[in-house]
């Protein structure tokens, strides 16, 4: 009985296989393509960081304003996201198995997911700005 359950859902696993790796790569891609958006922003508003420091703002005060523009663009792609996906739940409904198309703790864990690594990839070149010395980035310019 293990044999023909195993050997009746194979098309099944073999195409949540497929969409897990393509899931996976396109985490990665949302990764990589949002730090390198941010810290090409980051190295294009150098002077502005460099003139706001100098005027008196905190290492934290620039931190909050990276992250902030970062993840303001980030929430807005979650938010897209899941409306995006309860409306193709619909198509997929035949692949899942053993969870409803609407499930809420999917769609949490996802969002989640999703937020942190957004959060990681947003961090790294806010840290880098926070860290602008003052004098050195109008120095140059």
């Amino acid at each position: 009985m293990k044999q023909v359950l195993f050997e009746a859902t194979a098309q099944r696993r073999f195409t949540l296989m497929v969409l897990s790796v393509f899931a996976a790569l396109a985490l990665l891609l949302t990764l990589v393509g949002l730090y390198g958006v941010l810290s090409y922003t980051v190295s294009r508003r150098r002077r502005e960081i460099g003139i706001r420091m100098a005027l008196g703002a905190q290492r934290q005060n620039v931190l909050r304003l990276v992250l902030r523009e970062g993840l303001l663009v980030v929430t807005l792609g979650i938010a897209a996201g899941l409306s995006g996906a309860l409306i193709l739940m619909r198509v997929m409904r035949n692949l899942l198995y053993d969870i409803t198309p609407t499930d809420p703790l999917t769609f949490v864990a996802i969002s989640l997911l999703l937020g942190t690594v957004a959060f990681l990839a947003c961090w790294i070149p806010a840290r880098h700005a926070s860290r602008v010395d003052p004098m050195e980035a109008l120095r140059y310019e």
